[in-house]
């Protein structure tokens, strides 16, 4: 298969499409965690309860879906390939819990890939809706429509006091997450970012590496999300994320204005340098890529690289990971193979870019 092709089939819109302020915020995601009345939770839940949440999902599904982001396609966990479910996971439209520790686990997919339904994951229902650029009030829009869509006949579990009930207390209320990813190169070369964090966190929000928990912020990008979902409406968490964001973008920005002035000739030098490697590396870890692609994607935005589209920085984040990596090769690689297939498809992504 050609790596165009390959881009065409594994690429979802968040990763190619620009959005609001996407030199800074790659993508903004919605997710609504449900569960379903007088069932029991996933963390607890028999084979027979698991089933009956799928039963209920798919007798939902097939009295038609929303025109919107139909249709809507059930696939079950179990009967997919490990390398498949990896790649799934790697572009942020199954989680890990999903992938390897549901009973009964399932999803829906929409044809751009923008809504993800989770079946017994953490909860028996988990809706995503991911959109490219700084987004949140559109995909939580998104998120409502596909919400109320389902509750039209599945009977969530709600208590007037708490709201919507979940496996995790943390998410008990709306049980709304909002996150968006970052792109934030000129905060990390300023040294800014460390004193920043802990003010995030006195926010009440959470500052994460691209894969959520417990992953690292590889080549300077930031996953920022709530913390709290109880006593505020989802508007009130979409809205206090957006105005963190926000300053974060104008911080990033003024960092990025002070490196040009201050520091022009060292940082068009850093970025050249990084653009080379990518260009000519015949072996690259992940670790030296992630951090190559983001000095060149901010080389892009400033207007150093003429010849590429930043999207490229989205795609091969991607595309570099060793799901897809496998995928692409089609099947296993041992360690050493991904590193030399990752720099081969990064010589050939970009030499697919510049000969357009």
């Amino acid at each position: 298969m050609s790596l165009e092709r390959f881009i065409n089939q594994a690429v979802s819109s968040w990763m190619s499409e620009d959005g609001p302020d996407s030199d800074i915020v790659l993508s903004s995601r919605i997710r609504l965690a449900r569960n379903l009345r007088e069932v029991t939770f996933p963390s607890i839940a028999t084979k027979e309860s698991a089933e009956a949440v799928i039963k209920a999902v798919e007798e939902r599904i097939s009295n038609g879906c929303p025109t919107r982001f139909g249709p809507l396609e059930m696939l079950k966990v179990d009967d997919i390939q490990p390398l498949q479910k990896r790649v799934l996971v790697e572009k942020h439209l199954i989680s890990p819990h999903l992938a390897e520790h549901s009973l009964n686990g399932a999803f829906l997919l929409s044809d751009n890939e923008e809504v993800s339904i989770m079946i017994n994951e953490e909860d028996h229902i988990r809706i995503q809706c991911l959109f490219p650029g700084l987004q949140l009030t559109e995909a939580l829009k998104a998120a409502n429509e596909v919400d109320d869509w389902l509750e039209e006949k599945i009977n969530y579990a709600f208590d007037e006091q708490y709201g919507y009930l979940t496996s995790c207390p943390t998410n008990v209320g709306t049980g709304l997450r909002a996150s968006v990813m970052m792109h934030l190169p000129g905060l990390v070369l300023t040294r800014q970012m460390n004193k920043i964090l802990p003010a995030i966190n006195q926010l009440g929000l959470v500052v994460r590496g691209i894969y959520g928990e417990g992953s690292e912020a590889l080549g300077n990008i930031f996953q920022i999300s709530n913390q709290t979902t109880l006593g505020k409406s989802e508007e009130d968490i979409v809205d206090d994320l957006k105005g963190v964001v926000s300053q974060l973008i104008s911080q990033e920005r003024s960092a990025r204005d002070a490196l040009a002035k201050t520091s022009n000739i060292q940082l068009e030098d850093r970025v050249f340098r990084s653009f080379g490697v990518l260009e000519n590396s015949r072996i690259i870890e992940s670790k030296e890529a992630a951090s190559c692609l983001s000095d060149v994607r901010l080389g892009i935005d400033m207007g150093y690289i003429k010849d590429l589209s930043r999207s490229i920085l989205n795609e091969l984040m991607i595309l570099t990971q060793p799901g897809f990596l496998q995928q692409y090769a089609g099947g296993p690689l041992r360690p050493d193979e991904r590193d030399i297939r990752r720099a081969a498809l990064i010589r050939e992504r970009i030499r697919m870019e510049t000969n357009q």
